[in-house]
């Protein structure tokens, strides 16, 4: 094997994360798109030493990539989860440890049969990973794919399962930060830098996002998009939205995301170009590098890992078909260790906080010092969860409702078509149709009551799991808030709270 654990840790580390889009059977492309991913992985120089993928659907690309990737990257897991499976990968030039795959309480609806987020099992691909002999020297790696947005928010109808799932794998990376171990989260967010996901991430746990902490000023949506708009800034260039605002997906450049038109000129073999300048009102940000370590001060040390460079990456074509690698492009980061805590030491480079969107609370942190890995909020945030998990918990409950009572219609029709059947006779074509309207119907009422009284139910369990620990933790703020104002500890009104990103 071509690496193992160094005698000393690395005073920098390089990191990737890409959407491959690699699904099975509906990809177009996908054996050879994902094939050249892995070929340009080993050729790039200096090569990644963490890989996080998403939509790597099958394990022979998979094993595709690792083989060619062997030499740089000698160790990686690829995760199973969910019927279809997970579809993340980790790739690391240094050994797995331990690794975990944590699936979501809260995955979609089974009825969205369509949209199959419920199908493949989202979750977070936890790795382990020892890149130094020191008790320290260990980087716990997430990897994950939220939640797909179907709508825009504030009414999108999904809003509430990604922000339970930002919720899950934010306590993870915080329980990380807290064994003092470097956090790396990787993934296709699926939010805007301004969405409430992004900044629950933010606030809840002690990671940064590392594209806003070396372009600070970056746009919070697409172009197109109302919270983006709000800033008054002139749609960007297709150079300027991958350069400053890390646009990864739904860009210019982007092949997948062209019009049929220069779609079938490609496959025509012509190599079509796109203008550096051309306008991209498109083009967002929905994959992120998360960094973290040390915790909340004052009690844990300040953060030794620093950002040096973000850049997005995997715009290249395929070599022979022309077409991008992928309707998502990769994000590249190398984070420098200091040796010292020296607060300067760290990115002197705060983010700008993001716009609220529209009909949604601004985000605070709460005046006190957390007292548990949920706890980091303000009472006023919590409360506006709560009130999106009673809106939605309203909706399966009619949705559960509807579908049991279509249950016991098709069951009384069925009853009924037997006794037609029985009255008319099995040899005539009306006993035929009878039977099989009969069938069909039964069919449809058993599906929708195993939906409803069995995927449905399980869904609401989630949420009142969830509803839990956020009234949980508004009840340890609210507390800590109260024992603070009685000692005359520096308690602030709500006011004065400091809006986060």
């Amino acid at each position: 094997m071509a690496s193992s654990i160094p005698g000393e840790p690395p005073s920098n580390i390089r990191i990737l994360t890409l959407n491959c889009w690699g699904l099975k059977y509906l990809a177009t492309y996908r054996h050879e798109r994902l094939s050249e991913i892995g070929r340009q992985l080993a050729l790039a120089s200096p090569p990644p030493e963490i890989v996080g993928l998403q939509e790597c659907w099958t394990q022979q690309d998979y094993e595709s990539i690792r083989n060619q990737t062997q030499h740089i990257l000698p160790y990686g897991k690829y995760y199973f989860g969910g019927i279809f499976g997970a579809g993340l990968a980790i790739l690391s030039r240094w050994p797995i440890e331990e690794s975990t795959m944590y699936a979501y309480p809260l995955n979609g609806r089974p009825t969205a049969f369509f949209r199959g987020d419920w199908f493949v099992g989202k979750g977070v691909a936890c790795a382990r990973v020892r890149f130094g002999p020191g008790t320290a020297d260990v980087a716990e790696v997430f990897c994950t794919h939220l939640h797909a947005p179907y709508e825009r928010e504030p009414h999108d109808s999904y809003l509430c399962h990604r922000t339970a799932q930002a919720w899950e794998i934010s306590k993870l990376m915080r329980g990380a930060a807290e064994r003092g171990h470097l956090v790396i989260g990787l993934g296709d967010f699926n939010m805007l830098p301004s969405s409430f996901a992004h900044r629950l991430i933010t606030a809840q746990s002690p990671v940064r996002d590392v594209w806003r902490e070396l372009h600070p000023d970056s746009s919070v949506g697409a172009a197109i998009d109302a919270v983006e708009r709000a800033r008054n800034r002139p749609i960007p260039s297709a150079e300027f939205n991958l350069a400053e605002n890390g646009a990864t997906c739904d860009g210019a450049f982007n092949t997948w995301r062209w019009s049929k038109a220069l779609r079938k000129s490609l496959e025509k073999g012509e190599d079509v170009v796109i203008d550096n300048n051309v306008s991209d009102p498109r083009g967002k940000r929905l994959d992120y590098i998360f960094i973290g370590d040390g915790g909340y001060a004052p009690d844990f040390p300040q953060p030794r890992w620093s950002v040096e460079s973000v850049c997005v990456g995997m715009t290249q074509r395929h070599p022979t078909l022309r077409c991008s690698l992928s309707d998502h492009f990769s994000v590249e980061a190398i984070i420098t260790c200091s040796s010292s805590s020296n607060p300067a030491s760290v990115s002197s480079h705060p983010p700008d906080p993001a716009p609220s969107l529209p009909h949604s609370p601004a985000l605070h942190k709460t005046t006190s010092t957390p007292v548990s890995p949920n706890a980091a909020l303000s009472p006023e945030t919590y409360d506006h969860i709560t009130d999106m998990i009673h809106t939605y918990v309203l909706r399966e409950r009619s949705q559960r409702r509807w579908r049991l009572a279509h249950f016991l219609v098709s069951l009384v029709v069925s009853i009924g078509c037997m006794v037609g059947v029985w009255w008319v006779g099995s040899r005539t074509y009306i006993g035929f149709i009878l039977i099989l309207v009969s069938t069909l119907n039964f069919g449809a009422g058993i599906l929708d009551g195993l939906i409803g009284g069995l995927f449905v139910s399980s869904e609401l369990r989630a949420l009142k799991e969830f509803e839990w620990e956020v009234r949980n933790a508004r009840r340890l703020v609210v507390a800590a808030e109260n024992d603070a104002g009685r000692t005359g500890a520096g308690a602030v009104s709500g006011s004065e709270r400091k809006k986060v990103e």
